[in-house]
């Protein structure tokens, strides 16, 4: 099902001031640790992560009174276990929005052919589409520039080529990270260079509802740019990373062939997006402003 344009009425009765034009009452992510939010702290939040999801619900349930959210995501998920652990609970919701992102961990650490997920991900959207909700699908960003993340570049576009026939085929909605351009800037980037920081958290979120026809509050802000370096440094600054982060999220991944991790979803069931000690519209976690 296409965006609804924002001028279309709300459901559940009139538009009160302040709401944001939508018709969606229920919205549930999956994924793995994009989704979850990895990347961006919030102690306050579910699971101690914000995220672009989160992002994207409060502006949703503003003016929404009976607007409920759930996050079924969780990091280092392959996609055949997104789609057998998450679409199955996520339909039981009855959710009339459902992003879903899968497959970055199987071209990542699995060098999957992207071909053959698609396949997979065909089944599961036609699942999701046929009970239906508005599904958004994500276009993997562009590793092109991150050192060995580099080489999964031409299969991670093999596989948003994919998507958009998949897309096209189920009449789901595509969230464009590769087409946003503002993700190439290490600012966006959390340390370990595989996931978002807060500021580009904020980014794609802005990015999910402007691709949603959704009005809403969030502002653009633009990353100041990091020091110059010699060609050294940066060669150095690839190596410190590679050790520190690459190297032990690769192991990570590894040892989850054997073992369950007891990972669980940070919000299994649909709820309010404000907890009653904070109201809607009040700022909830780290103001992007301050990764500038």
């Amino acid at each position: 099902m296409n965006a609804p344009s924002a001028e279309s009425p709300a459901q559940g009765g009139p538009v009160v001031s302040g709401a944001r034009l939508h018709p969606w009452g229920r919205y549930v992510a999956l994924g793995d640790s994009f989704t979850e939010g990895v990347g961006d702290p919030e102690p306050r939040s579910p699971g101690g992560l914000r995220g672009w999801a989160d992002r994207v619900a409060e502006e949703l349930s503003a003016g929404h009174e009976d607007f409920a959210y759930a996050n079924l995501a969780v990091r280092g998920r392959l996609l055949h276990q997104i789609l057998d652990e998450q679409v199955g609970p996520a339909l039981a919701l009855q959710p009339d929005l459902i992003t879903l992102n899968a497959g970055g961990n199987d071209l990542i650490f699995r060098r999957s052919d992207p071909d053959k997920l698609a396949v997979r991900m065909d089944a599961g959207v036609q699942l999701l589409a046929a009970a239906g909700a508005t599904v958004v699908l994500f276009a993997g960003p562009d590793w092109g520039a991150t050192p060995v993340l580099g080489h999964t570049r031409a299969r991670v576009a093999i596989f948003n080529e994919n998507l958009r026939t998949i897309a096209a085929r189920h009449d789901a909605v595509i969230a464009d990270l590769w087409a946003l351009r503002q993700l190439t800037h290490p600012r966006m980037w959390d340390p370990d260079r595989l996931h978002f920081s807060p500021l580009g958290q904020h980014t794609i979120a802005i990015m999910v509802l402007d691709t949603l026809n959704v009005t809403h509050t969030l502002e653009a802000m633009t990353p100041k740019d990091l020091p110059g370096r010699t060609w050294r440094e940066a060669r150095t600054d690839d190596i410190v990373w590679a050790r520190e982060h690459l190297f032990p999220w690769v192991l990570q991944r590894l040892k989850q062939r054997i073992s369950d991790d007891g990972r669980h979803a940070k919000r299994p069931d649909p709820g309010p997006v404000f907890g009653a000690w904070m109201p809607p519209g009040t700022f909830v976690g780290n103001d992007p402003a301050s990764t500038n």
